[in-house]
């Protein structure tokens, strides 16, 4: 019998039972292990458990999978190696080489407020929020300790260096937008000189409020300032309205006085060539065209009047459609002899 079997009301001398024992045996344990893997024999089973799970380590650290959104930054022994891009990689297996993964694509931001001291040494209160990503991964890991107490920092100085060369009024004014655009190039100007492997991508101010002690009189300048702006825009809106209106009436006017201008000169002109032709004919035949123009005269003049009159002493008969009895103004055939009795001249 083993010395390590039970007998003679003994017990395994590293059994637990036995007084003063500690924990089971080594063979005791192999023995158990391999009942659970099937194994019968000697150490060889367990050089072979061992090399087993030794060569499913390795199996499953010699890969990685950078995910879209990461970078992977592989260290060698602990020095920095090669950066990783997104896709299945093949690496060393652990502890030669191990990888740490960085978020390049999430948006970190910073929020923090701040008392400041303006160019014209006034105290302004700036609630500001910074936005960044990670753009070298790298740098990200290694040159920067704490990468939150450094941005933290960096974006204070740079909206102090912003606000302190600035006025006031000018902050508090529409011209803040260009302060934060200012602040933001500051902001990775410092980062850039730190190599922190960070990009800036927005800087805004959310509340710029003077102190409470002259906050009053700041809301009241404000006001008058939107009341200006508001009348100029009015103003600017009636001229856009109105000057349209009256350089279309000038056009129109003067595109009338051409016309007007034109017709009078043409009328002018047609006169005069009439009036030559008209005395040519006179200078050939004085009596024939005396008598056609005073024809021509009466004719127009007479040309609404109700009479008819005769200038020929009853020798022409003049056929008039009759007329209804009552009608007043009904037009009458008068002789010369009648147009003499009324004073009318032939």
């Amino acid at each position: 019998m083993a010395w390590n079997e039970p007998g003679n009301g003994q017990r395994d001398p590293w059994n637990s039972k036995r007084p003063g024992a500690g924990n089971h045996g080594l063979d005791d344990v192999l023995k158990r292990l391999r009942a659970r893997l099937g194994k019968h024999g000697g150490p060889g089973g367990i050089i072979t458990i061992v090399l087993a799970l030794v060569l499913a380590w390795l199996l499953l650290s010699s890969y990685t999978i950078i995910d879209a959104r990461q970078a992977g930054v592989v260290l060698r022994f602990g020095q920095y190696s090669r950066t990783l891009p997104p896709g299945f990689h093949f690496k060393l297996p652990q502890p030669v080489e191990s990888v740490t993964k960085v978020q390049t694509t999430r948006v970190r931001s910073l929020q923090d407020s701040v008392r400041m001291l303006t160019r014209d040494e006034n105290i302004i209160t700036i609630d500001f929020t910074v936005q960044y990503q990670v753009s070298d991964a790298r740098a990200y890991l290694f040159s920067v300790d704490d990468v939150e107490t450094t941005i933290a920092a960096a974006s204070e100085a740079a909206v102090r260096s912003v606000i302190g060369r600035s006025d006031m009024d000018t902050i508090l004014s529409g011209e803040g937008a260009a302060l934060v655009g200012e602040a933001n190039q500051a902001l990775q100007k410092t980062l850039d000189s730190y190599h922190a492997g960070l990009q800036v991508t927005a800087v805004s101010f959310q509340n710029v409020s003077p102190p409470a002690e002259v906050k009053d009189a700041f809301d009241d300048v404000n006001k008058a300032r939107e009341d200006k702006q508001s009348i100029e825009n009015g103003a600017l809106a009636y001229a856009n309205k109105v000057v349209p209106v009256a350089r279309g009436d000038a056009s129109r006017i003067a595109a009338e006085a051409s016309g007007y201008k034109a017709e009078r000169i043409a009328r002018a002109q047609g006169d005069a060539e009439r009036f030559d032709l008209l005395l040519k004919e006179y200078k050939a035949a004085p009596e024939v065209t005396r008598k056609r123009l005073w024809l021509e005269t009466m004719e127009q003049v007479m040309a609404g009047n109700r009479k008819v009159i005769d200038g020929s002493n009853g020798r022409t008969i003049i056929n008039l459609p009759p007329a209804p009895p009552a009608s007043p103004g009904t037009a009458t055939a008068v002789t010369s002899d009648d147009a003499t009795d009324k004073g009318t001249q032939p």
